[in-house]
């Protein structure tokens, strides 16, 4: 082989060599564009990554606002009935209740009634004995007698002395002497004859009679006990008498209900002595003031009593059917707020708590009448915390509560 062959055959070895290492065109390009879509994802993943960190923070953001939102059961008040009664304690008072005293000293002869004794008015009831008042009297017309005796020689004196007077036989300073003798007796007749009358009116409370007709529901006195005149001794009164026929019965009535409480106004009474008895009275009478420590309104209920049925002193409960004057509704005990500027209740509106005040009525024990402050159609919160304001954003439970019942009948 010559030397020209040799060289030939080594440059077409390396040639191929050369070709054997040298990449596609189209390999190539489609490595780049494998590259270029590597680099896209990457990116794609990246952005994908912190947007879903933002979405997530986001997130968290809106579910600690909403948690911090307290979320309340509402209901909405039932409507009460209007007014048609109110029930009152109250103590039955006899109509006229008056303690007897004696108006004369002495001693107690004789009584004639003992308690529950029924009395008409002029009635005797005692008599006492009263010797010094007779002695008193006995002396005192003697002392008028002698004043009259005395009266009558002045009035002679003086006319006579007047006559003398017209011929100049006295002087005219005697007999105006003499005239003026005759008005001192005069005066010592009337001042006697006074006493004598006020002895004799002392005499005649010797005998002690009723007032007025009733029942003698005390005697404190026996035969032969000393009697006092007056009533400035405590205790020392002869009888005490009552009047029934008509008993009174002083209720108060609280503030809210007293534009109800008319004269005229119709009531019954009810006893746990009369189950299923009522007694029918007439409101007579209110002390038209309202009592600045309790804010009720006095009035009083007359009950006729003409067969003594009814006992004075005896607790009863008054019953007014008052007129449709106020209309209520009814919430559950547990909707009220006890706060420092009065009583509160948490309102629902526009997504915010707002405290409405409220004035209750008569209390039901789990549920309460409010008659001043609600609508029917307000939402009240159930079971409010104490540390809710007026104006905090409130979200209402996906189910609220149903609406509380009234009172029980």
């Amino acid at each position: 082989m010559t030397t020209i062959d040799k060289m030939s055959t080594e440059d077409l070895r390396r040639e191929a060599a050369k070709d054997a290492n040298r990449i596609p065109r189209s390999t190539a390009w489609a490595f780049v564009a494998a590259l270029v879509a590597g680099g896209g994802m990457l990116a794609y993943e990246i952005h994908g990554s912190v947007a879903t960190r933002a979405a997530t923070e986001n997130s968290l953001v809106r579910s600690t606002e909403e948690a911090a939102v307290p979320t309340v059961n509402v209901i909405h008040p039932k409507d009460g009935a209007p007014l048609e009664e109110l029930i009152l304690p109250g103590n039955t008072q006899a109509f006229s209740d008056t303690p007897i005293f004696a108006r004369t000293n002495g001693y107690l002869k004789r009584w004639y009634f003992d308690i529950g004794a029924h009395v008409k008015r002029g009635d005797e009831l005692a008599e006492i004995e009263t010797p010094e008042i007779d002695k008193q009297l006995q002396q005192a017309r003697a002392e008028l007698e002698t004043a009259q005796a005395n009266f009558h020689l002045a009035e002679t004196t003086a006319a006579r002395w007047q006559f003398l007077l017209q011929s100049d036989s006295v002087s005219k300073q005697e007999t105006d002497e003499k005239v003026a003798d005759l008005s001192a007796r005069k005066a010592t007749v009337d001042s006697n004859a006074s006493n004598v009358q006020r002895l004799e009116d002392l005499q005649s409370f010797q005998k002690v009679y009723a007032p007025f007709d009733g029942i003698v529901t005390a005697r404190n006195t026996d035969v032969g006990a000393l009697i006092d005149a007056g009533a400035n001794s405590a205790g020392k009164e002869l009888f005490h008498l009552a009047a029934i026929d008509t008993l009174r019965v002083f209720v108060a009535i609280p503030e809210v209900y007293s534009r109800a409480a008319a004269t005229g106004t119709a009531a019954f009474l009810t006893l746990d002595e009369y189950p299923g008895r009522s007694f029918h009275g007439t409101l007579a009478r209110t002390s038209n003031s309202i009592d600045q420590a309790s804010h009720t309104l006095l009035t009083e209920v007359d009950v006729p009593n003409l067969d003594g049925q009814l006992l004075p002193g005896a607790y009863v409960s008054v019953h007014f059917r008052l007129p449709q004057t106020v209309r209520s509704v009814v919430v559950p005990s547990n909707t009220l707020l006890f706060r420092s500027e009065g009583l509160r209740v948490a309102l629902v509106r526009d997504g915010r708590a707002q405290l409405a005040p409220v004035k209750i009525g008569r209390d039901y024990g789990s549920t309460v009448e409010v008659i001043v402050g609600l609508q029917a159609s307000d939402a009240v919160v159930l079971d409010p915390a104490d540390s809710l304001v007026s104006g905090e954003p409130v979200r209402i439970g996906s189910r609220s509560a149903e609406s509380p019942g009234g009172p029980s009948k």
